[in-house]
């Protein structure tokens, strides 16, 4: 069993930028983030892969948003840059034993779930 905790986030303002931090207790194989904003599904946000680092992003956020992991100390990042109010949402960090998550990967294809941190971006 491994265990997330995330941290990292809070109230910010559009435009600003917020770093998200997602420790693992062990190592995982496809580690990534998804949110979920009041009454709506949770979706996936950005996926990275274990040995080659290539990295996924949804559409709504890439260009803005960066994933990167460090396996040494089995932490993965979430850098969220030019935040938008529709940015605001519970971000959850994922992983998997199965493979890497991407955006194909439904909560179904996750193995482990973080409780959560909210996000609330103000405009």
């Amino acid at each position: 069993q491994v265990q997330l905790v995330e941290s990292g986030g809070g109230l910010a303002q559009a435009g600003d930028s917020l770093r998200l931090s997602c420790a693992a207790s062990g190592r995982t194989y496809g580690v990534g983030w998804f949110r979920q904003a009041p009454g709506k599904e949770r979706e996936f946000v950005a996926g990275i892969s274990w040995r080659a680092g290539i990295t996924y992003f949804a559409d709504s956020v890439k260009g803005r948003f960066t994933i990167s992991r460090d396996n040494a100390i089995n932490t993965a990042y979430l850098q969220m840059s030019s935040l938008k109010p529709e940015d605001t949402a519970v971000y959850y960090c994922a992983a998997s034993i199965r493979g890497t998550i991407m955006p194909s990967t439904t909560i179904y294809g996750v193995d482990y779930w973080g409780k959560g941190t909210l996000v609330t971006v103000s405009s």
